[in-house]
């Protein structure tokens, strides 16, 4: 079988060692360079191109079927030290009732976690991601549903995991207290400041976006970001308030190349939702969610 492996950063150091094992079966192994951002993020193209049977992807829980290639999801699991738990809890005696969150690399600690904090005297709840996520509780760049669907019902939402990247997804859909818990720089601190820093960010971006004429709609090619149908219809809407836009297309988007576009006023992203949050300071020119979009444009009206 010819087989194109595809690894997250983070996963590369290991992939001669996936192939040799591969290779040893009796398989013929290629492995893609290209920079993975998620289960979202398939090299199916490539594989394609090489005539592979199969694309395995590493790191990643199954994010959607693909219908017409032959993909393997192997996910990353990591058993983390719980010890930092028994620390956390000074963070937590405010709270009675919590609510966990995580990645997939933590998934199966997730129980483990509960139980530790019922003993201690807490009421633990576990959401439901939207439909992205595969597991409760796991949340990724674009699904927070875990977090949101309980924020009502605790006093506190705690993530459990490195990084800051899929937290900050979660908790700037939130509006409850926030801990960080990381395992693996053993640091707990609380997020909530992270709320209003990007509220001003946004603030700043929507003034200048509200002077825009000119607009790029963003569209990624990647397997699941694809989605020309929105950007259809964004188009028709700017013009529709006198404004110009046009579509631009690519894979992955380098915004100093993008910002080479001197008649774009302002982006519209229709690919990951992570784009205009994380890459806010990259480009600048605004880069908009469509949801954003349509509140510059009532601004004018």
């Amino acid at each position: 079988m010819r087989i194109l492996l595809q690894f997250p950063e983070g996963l590369k150091k290991e992939a001669l060692k996936y192939a040799k094992e591969l290779e040893k079966e009796g398989n013929e192994v290629f492995i893609s360079s290209n920079p993975s951002f998620g289960a979202c993020d398939l090299s199916i193209d490539e594989a394609k191109l090489i005539k592979a049977d199969k694309l395995i992807h590493f790191g990643h829980a199954e994010f959607k079927k693909v219908n017409d290639f032959n993909v393997e999801y192997v996910p990353y699991f990591i058993d983390a030290d719980l010890s930092i738990l028994e620390k956390s809890l000074d963070y937590l005696k405010d709270f009675n009732t919590i609510g966990l969150i995580t990645t997939i690399q933590h998934i199966k600690q997730l129980d483990s976690i509960k139980e530790f904090y019922e003993k201690h005297g807490k009421k633990v709840m576990i959401g439901k991601p939207y439909g992205l996520a595969k597991y409760n509780g796991q949340i990724l760049g674009c699904d927070v549903g875990s977090a949101t669907s309980i924020d009502k019902e605790v006093d506190a939402i705690i993530y459990f995991g490195g990084g800051i990247f899929h937290p900050l997804g979660a908790l700037l859909q939130t509006k409850k207290p926030f801990i960080s818990i990381d395992p693996f720089s053993k640091d707990i601190k609380r997020l909530d400041e992270y709320r209003d820093i990007y509220r001003k960010k946004q603030l700043a971006k929507l003034a200048n976006a509200s002077l825009a004429n000119n607009f790029g709609i963003l569209v990624s090619t990647k397997t699941f970001q694809y989605n020309m149908n929105l950007a259809k219809i964004l188009k028709n809407l700017i013009e529709k308030h006198g404004k110009n836009a046009i579509i631009i297309i690519g894979n992955t988007f380098d915004f100093s190349s993008l910002d080479n576009f001197l008649e774009i006023d302002a982006f519209v992203n229709t690919a990951c939702p992570r784009i205009g949050i994380d890459d806010i300071e990259r480009s600048r020119k605004p880069i908009l969610n469509p949801n954003e979009l349509i509140e510059i444009l009532k601004m004018k009206n």
